[in-house]
């Protein structure tokens, strides 16, 4: 085992109440087990960063954004996301990381400056973030796996089941724009919704509406949270 830790910037607002938040060191432990490193999260709320970068972000060699929303502060999670996206660190977003992954790309890839999540912003005219068909709260499901993306790489199956506790996700009015390139959907589920999103040109940009840590809860490492980690240690710090 390697001793210098591997620093993940976990952004959000810590809740011990949160079930995802008590499984995300978990994984990123059990994550380190399989690659012989120490994979060690270190916790940034999104109000620190409402202001702009910190330090302490800038130090981490990933930056997962984590289940949770709304945030303390939106623009202090778009901060965070846009740093990853832009100076090509690793990143890892679920359930509420990934709508706000999506938020961050719509406004300053995709020209949508307007653009909005539905929960903090009902009648925003641009709402990129809308609530589910059905809502995904403790609800289990398949995803179908896009060929060729980083997410069949990491499972090397085209069919998953995954666990959520989700409301909101991909308004369907705006996937065309938004995933016509760079950004690809790379999982669905049965009904052809979309349920994760990647950067093609980007070391390691993904972000899943599903919660993958939760593998942890039950000892077992999740083939994203090992990939993402697997990033996070070829990267270097600051």
């Amino acid at each position: 085992m390697i001793e210098t830790p591997v620093r993940v910037a976990l952004v959000g607002d810590h809740d011990s109440e949160v079930t995802a938040h008590r499984a995300i060191p978990l994984a990123l432990a059990l994550a380190g087990r399989v690659l012989g490193v120490r994979v060690v999260g270190e916790w940034v709320g999104t109000d620190t960063l409402a202001g702009g970068l910190t330090p302490e972000l800038i130090a981490c060699q990933g930056i997962w954004c984590v289940p949770a929303s709304p945030y303390r502060s939106e623009a202090g999670a778009l901060v965070a996301i846009r740093y990853a996206r832009e100076r090509r660190r690793p990143f890892l977003g679920t359930c509420g990381g990934f709508q706000h992954a999506v938020l961050e790309y719509a406004r300053h890839v995709a020209g949508l400056t307007g653009a909005a999540h539905q929960e903090t912003s009902p009648d925003a005219a641009e709402p990129v973030i809308t609530p589910l068909a059905c809502g995904l709260v403790e609800q289990e499901g398949d995803i179908l796996i896009a060929p060729g993306t980083r997410l069949a790489h990491a499972y090397l199956v085209d069919r998953a089941t995954e666990t959520y506790h989700c409301r909101y996700g991909l308004n369907p009015r705006f996937e065309s724009l938004l995933t016509s390139g760079p950004l690809r959907v790379s999982a669905r589920d049965a009904n052809r919704e979309v349920r994760a999103i990647e950067l093609d040109d980007h070391p390691f940009f993904v972000a899943t509406l599903f919660q993958p840590e939760r593998a942890a809860l039950e000892d077992r490492a999740h083939p994203i949270v090992s990939a993402f980690a697997a990033a996070a240690a070829m990267t270097a710090p600051g």
